[in-house]
């Protein structure tokens, strides 16, 4: 016998997908605004490819995962 098929389900609730999108963008625009604001104060001798690279990273990571669920929020099922 066949064992019994689930349904695939997300992982977070479909009401939580326009505040999880309007969060996680804004927290990736406030990251993007302060790697430029970064890129802008600090001259080029003392500037960390590190550092430079991580904040690129974690605003990357967090205006995808916005944009993923503003689609979702929006009926876009990607």
């Amino acid at each position: 016998m066949a064992p019994s098929v689930k349904p695939i389900s997300s992982p977070v609730p479909d009401a939580w997908y326009p505040t999880l999108s309007v969060f996680m963008l804004a927290v990736g625009l406030i990251i993007t605004a302060s790697f430029f604001i970064y890129e802008a104060t600090i001259s080029r001798k003392n500037r960390s490819l590190a550092k430079e690279l991580s904040t690129g990273a974690v605003a990357s990571v967090f205006l995808g995962f916005g944009s993923l669920f503003l689609l979702l929020s929006s009926g876009i099922y990607v």
